[in-house]
């Protein structure tokens, strides 16, 4: 793949908005579905604000962080994507449903690869409404995708080896490095992230250390860029507790969600996005 291409973003979450801005620093022409317009507009704000932040810390020149905002457009609805986009990638809320709708929309469209940013959902699983199971694949992407080196790419049983090889050039051309994983639950990533943050839980629960400490422990002794509680808080506690109960389904009760996780999204303290989880964000 190379840059000039059209790509699709399915959902203006926090996830969206930052594969967004990744393709668009590329060289690509973006387009961004959102059916609701405030959030449209301030997706597109964060683009305009991340390029500028860009520019301060030398990463973009002028004339790139002039022009990326313009290779982003939105669109209220899926059918409204270009016929044969290069590239879709949904990120919507992670509850199977939905998105198995939205990729049904998308695939419609004839995109040459169409990718979920699924953190643990079965690939094979969304794949059964496609037309085309073998143009599928996961593309996680991870939080702020802006800065985060890593794109994990979870390969269906279906996947072809060009719908693979196209994903891994995607990923090239965005500046990502690349794991390729089988499509398992809860595939390399969210299986060990979530099983270090759900102790990490129970560890304060049990008054072992407090969260600060915890997530000390964790960056100074084993060299972590982030805590894990630190993380969950920026991944989203609903997030996390979605896929543990996922995980528990499948490999049994070592992904069990302990009561404070319980407990915490029950009060909609979910993290950064709604201002407290482990930690208190200042209503951020």
């Amino acid at each position: 793949m190379t840059t000039g291409q059209q790509m699709g973003v399915i959902g203006a979450g926090i996830m969206g908005v930052g594969i967004a801005y990744v393709f668009a620093a590329a060289g690509c022409q973006v387009t961004l579905v959102e059916p609701e317009p405030a959030r449209a507009e301030r997706a597109l704000e964060t683009v305009r604000v991340q390029a500028a932040r860009a520019l301060e810390r030398g990463r973009l020149t002028s004339a790139q962080a002039d022009g990326l905002p313009g290779r982003v457009r939105t669109i209220r609805s899926v059918g409204e994507l270009p016929m044969e986009t290069d590239l879709v990638v949904e990120a919507v809320p992670e509850r199977p449903e939905l998105k198995r709708r939205v990729l049904a929309q998308a695939g419609a469209r004839r995109p040459v690869v169409l990718a979920s940013n699924t953190s643990g959902l079965s690939i094979d699983g969304l794949a059964a409404p496609l037309r085309r199971p073998g143009d599928f694949l996961g593309l996680h992407f991870f939080n702020p995708v802006w800065r985060m080196p890593l794109v994990e790419i979870v390969r269906g049983t279906r996947t072809t080896e060009a719908t693979l090889q196209r994903a891994r050039e995607a990923a090239e051309l965005m500046g990502k490095e690349t794991v390729v994983v089988r499509d398992a639950p809860g595939f390399a990533t969210s299986r060990l992230g979530v099983a270090i943050g759900l102790e990490a839980m129970r560890m304060l629960e049990e008054g072992v250390a407090s969260a600060e400490d915890i997530d000390r422990a964790m960056e100074l002794g084993y060299r972590h860029p982030m805590g894990p509680l630190r993380l969950s808080d920026l991944v989203g506690l609903d997030v996390r507790l979605d896929i543990a109960r996922h995980l528990t389904k499948t490999y049994g009760p070592r992904f069990e969600p302990p009561g404070i996780l319980l407990e915490k999204v029950a009060a909609a303290e979910l993290g950064r996005k709604t201002g407290r989880g482990f930690y208190d964000w200042g209503g951020a």
